[in-house]
């Protein structure tokens, strides 16, 4: 299928690996020249390595270093078009587990204020050339929040709250926003929690990346132009409620 958007410039933050890397892989395969980044060095340029996507080395963790990447990425490419924005989660723990509210200031600098810092630099100049899509990979855990993961619970529901608002206003330049709320998937970081059981998935597998990132490619489709303010679990059908 032809997205139409061969020739869109892109900026995928976070993405040395799993699902952020599946997602610039499967933009770069509509034809969209990428621009990629992550924390070390020897990581984002291996993940580029034989590809056409560029290497950027950011931490998006933090909300200066969230417009930085943004800042380079529009260099490098010559302009922005699609901007999906993704940071790793925050530690696991429960409410009794956090003692220090400093962490929870943390885990919404890195889960929220980033996700606000990239659209802050890229959205105007969408707004500005009527076309543009935001696409921010989530957590199913805004619908569900999961057990152990407080901080992340917390931090992704308010993102959520912003990237809708943020739908509304900028639908009539073109720009659309919608989020990704994956559920299990073959990542790193679900192994890190030890969570690669997929016990409970109706599908009964852990999710694939590739797959992920193909969804979120359409969603920057020109096909898409009409679904935006959309917050789309791809969890395998875990997720059991009506909305």
């Amino acid at each position: 299928m032809d997205l139409g958007i061969a020739g869109r410039r892109a900026a995928v933050a976070a993405a040395s690996k799993g699902l952020g890397l599946a997602t610039a892989s499967a933009l770069a395969a509509a034809g969209v020249h990428v621009a990629i980044c992550g924390r070390d060095r020897a990581s984002v340029e291996a993940a580029a390595s034989g590809t056409d996507l560029v290497p950027l080395v950011a931490d998006v963790g933090t909300p200066d270093g969230a417009q930085g990447f943004v800042r380079a990425a529009h260099e490098a490419l010559g302009g922005i078009d699609i901007l999906v924005t993704n940071a790793g989660g925050p530690p696991p723990g429960r409410f009794a587990d956090i003692t220090d509210l400093g962490d929870y200031a943390r885990a919404f600098e890195l889960n929220c204020l980033s996700t606000i810092a990239m659209c802050t630099e890229a959205v105007p100049a969408m707004q500005a050339q009527k076309w543009g899509r935001v696409v921010a990979i989530t957590s199913i855990a805004v619908r569900q929040p999961m057990p152990y993961l407080i901080l992340s619970n917390t931090a992704r529901a308010g993102v959520t709250g912003f990237l809708k608002t943020l739908a509304g206003e900028v639908a009539p330049d073109g720009v659309t926003v919608n989020s990704l709320q994956p559920g299990l998937h073959d990542t790193e970081r679900l192994r890190s929690l030890g969570g690669a059981d997929p016990t409970g998935v109706p599908t009964g597998t852990l999710g694939r990346p590739a797959d992920f990132g193909a969804i979120a490619a359409f969603l920057c489709s020109d096909q898409a132009r009409f679904l935006t303010g959309a917050a789309i679990q791809v969890d395998g059908g875990a997720y059991g409620g009506l909305q």
